[in-house]
């Protein structure tokens, strides 16, 4: 399954705004170095354009803004912590070409319902510049390959757990929820000594208090957490209970929404969650299913997009005039591997495809034929033959028991490797430096 690559536009777009802005001569004059990450250096300058994006987010979001000295080193912290990351992941020969930053822009777009010349129309209008839009979405598609790379692909799920998952839901143990929440981090290096534990677990019992006397939690979490959504107010957002860490759930599972949890501690540090909102996922699992076929065409230098979208418009014609068979076209012009099967891929549940084939087959009725529809694979006609809803077979629930204990351990796993990341990375902060 392909994996999906999510970019909040407002955030990008305020990064590139606020690094588009010409430095002052004052500022070329009185640059300094505020941290040494490895061989490169981080600048007052890149601070404080940084410093000045957070605080636009976090107004954004109506978030009452931290000290500015907290903000700081909050921001710089995030700042070591990314240097780093695109250190490795260039070392490790991971790049993101031109071709691939388009198409990652084109789903940019499509994700705020814009076409690609609105949507830098857009950008235009807000004074950003495309080149640096670029660059930022380029660093966080590299940072995203590297989680894949060092992370997700070395989360091992074994049969004996999926057994488990499986009995446990059977049995009715677990408890089937969607939970909203929001969290705190407060990470620990590796092999921390008791008096640096105890100073970690201080901190975590501190913020628990402020927030349990009614602090703001997103202000909390943008002045204390250490995690990556800290200035996002450590939202996470939905999450299902079977796809969240044990400590989390069980915790979870006691608490009203409104409600913070005790401190929590796991292998990346001291944990506090705050519970937004939740709602049940209903007790037994039928799942939509669709069964259809399609016709693909892909773009090259010899093929347009143009191009490819008027054949399969004049394919769609031929087949809604009753001057072609469907299965007999895809099997002539298709270039995907179902072209021998008459385009048929079987039947389908939610999120077996990319997103906007996706939209476009939950859109048709059975019977119907779509338009062309562009996804990253090239341009599609779509045909739903039926649906029906049922029980998935075995080896489905098999299958998605892995993905979700995979996706239970992602987290941790991920909060565990940027720890281990920042410990054996070479870092001088100079932020005190006049």
């Amino acid at each position: 399954m392909m994996h999906r690559f999510a970019v909040p536009l407002c955030a990008l777009a305020l990064a590139a705004q606020v690094q588009a802005q010409a430095p002052t001569p004052t500022s070329l004059m009185v640059d300094r170095i505020v941290a040494v990450v490895n061989k490169q250096v981080v600048t007052a300058s890149e601070l404080r354009e940084r410093v000045a994006l957070a605080e636009r987010e976090l107004r954004r979001q109506r978030t009452a803004l931290p000290e500015r000295a907290l903000l700081e080193r909050q921001v710089l912290e995030r700042l070591i912590i990314d240097k780093a990351q695109l250190q490795l992941a260039a070392e490790g020969g991971i790049r993101v070409d031109e071709l691939q930053l388009d198409r990652a822009i084109d789903r940019v777009a499509e994700s705020n319902n814009m076409t690609l010349a609105a949507f830098r129309r857009a950008l235009e209008v807000d004074g950003v510049v495309l080149a640096r839009f670029r660059e930022e979405l380029r660093q966080q598609i590299a940072m995203q390959r590297l989680r894949e790379r060092e992370v997700d692909e070395r989360i091992e799920v074994s049969e004996t757990e999926i057994d488990l998952f499986l009995e446990e839901q059977t049995a009715g143990r677990s408890e089937r929820a969607d939970f909203n929440i929001a969290h705190i981090l407060m990470r620990l290096p590796d092999q921390a000594s008791p008096e640096r534990i105890e100073q970690a677990r201080a901190r975590a019992e501190k913020v628990l208090a402020e927030a349990r006397a009614g602090g703001d939690f997103a202000a909390l979490a943008a002045s204390y957490s250490d995690a990556g959504d800290a200035l996002q107010g450590g939202q996470m957002g939905w999450r299902p209970s079977d796809r969240l860490p044990d400590m989390f759930a069980s915790a979870l599972r006691a608490m009203k929404p409104g409600e913070v949890s005790e401190v929590l501690r796991s292998p990346a540090g001291f944990h506090v969650v705050k519970l937004i909102a939740r709602r049940g996922a209903g007790a037994d699992q039928v799942l939509a299913q669709t069964r259809l076929r399609h016709i693909l065409v892909k773009t090259s230098e010899v093929v347009s997009e143009a191009d490819a979208r008027h054949r399969l418009a004049d394919l769609r014609e031929r087949v809604v005039t009753g001057g072609g068979d469907f299965a007999a076209l895809a099997r002539l012009h298709s270039a995907d591997a179902s072209a021998t099967r008459g385009g048929d891929l079987g039947w389908v549940f939610a999120g077996d495809t990319v997103p906007e084939f996706e939209r476009a087959m939950d859109a048709l009725k059975p019977g119907e034929i779509s338009q062309p529809v562009k996804t990253p694979f090239g341009w599609h006609l779509i045909q739903v033959l039926e649906r029906r809803t049922g029980a998935p077979p075995a080896e489905r629930q098999r299958l998605t028991a892995r993905q979700a204990l995979r996706e239970r351990k992602s987290e941790e796993a991920y909060q565990e490797w940027l720890r281990q990341l920042r410990d054996r990375t070479y870092v001088e902060i100079r932020l005190e430096d006049k």
